[in-house]
């Protein structure tokens, strides 16, 4: 595969895609070459740091690529939801960090066994799937959390008069909230197969992987995703509600 060609082949797709922009006159021909840059961009980076991380084989370079990974996803996640409140990045980072550890390390050590723990071509994939779909989740469940709470004063200090406890009296938002993050990959696991064809599956069968061994990657992908979108909005929850409140039961907006 002659890749320099290929990748001017196919950004050839974009261009017509700002071509069709501007004979509709819809006014996105900007934003779809920004888009265009920036993907090729990000990507080659990506491309060339996995590389060394691959060449390098050490665990060292595998974890110091992890938590870059991490710091990026609760950077943004946090920006999604709010600025204003204290240690978010923290309430963020640590919920992330446990929801992606957890079925990441379950699937590695247990099902996939490779030759070596840090193996980069096993846990570099797997981490950044889950991180990926982690942070949507949590930013959906928490700007959802936050937005509710803030615009629901009233509802909730009338529970805490009647002698609610704070978890009581929010629990309906918080699980609305947990729901609202969750509802994506619940959405995706219930169609796949049927009316679409996921991505880590299509790409090994590019590859030209068994159809039967890239169906069992997908389907582990898939609990994988499920197991942490739910553990992350109930860590991240959870932390939140406990923000909303001071030691004495007082509710805070931010």
């Amino acid at each position: 595969m002659n890749l320099p060609i290929h990748l001017l082949l196919a950004i050839g797709l974009m261009v017509a895609a700002i071509a069709l922009s501007s004979w509709q006159k819809l006014g996105l021909e900007g934003n779809l070459a920004l888009a265009t840059g920036r993907a090729i961009a990000q990507l080659v980076v990506l491309g060339y740091l996995i590389a060394v991380v691959f060449a390098l084989n050490s665990p060292w370079g595998v974890l110091a690529f992890g938590g870059a990974m991490l710091v990026v996803v609760t950077i943004v996640t946090r920006n999604r939801i709010s600025q204003k409140i204290p240690r978010l990045w923290l309430l963020v980072g640590g919920s992330i960090l446990v929801s992606t550890a957890i079925p990441v390390g379950y699937a590695h050590f247990l099902i996939v066994q490779p030759e070596v723990w840090y193996a980069p071509q096993v846990l570099i994939p797997l981490v950044g799937i889950v991180l990926g779909n982690a942070m949507n989740a949590a930013a959906i469940a928490g700007e959802r959390l936050v937005s509710t709470l803030n615009s629901s004063r009233l509802e909730i200090e009338t529970h805490l008069s009647l002698g609610a406890t704070p978890q009581q009296a929010v629990a309906n938002y918080r699980r609305d909230a947990i729901r609202s993050g969750v509802l994506p990959t619940l959405n995706s696991m219930a169609i796949v197969g049927l009316a679409t064809l996921p991505d880590v599956m299509s790409g090994q069968l590019l590859g030209g992987a068994d159809p039967i061994q890239a169906t069992a990657y997908q389907i582990l992908i898939l609990f994988m995703l499920a197991f942490s979108t739910l553990l992350t909005t109930v860590l991240l929850t959870h932390g939140l509600c406990r923000q909303f409140f001071t030691r004495s039961a007082q509710l805070l907006l931010w």
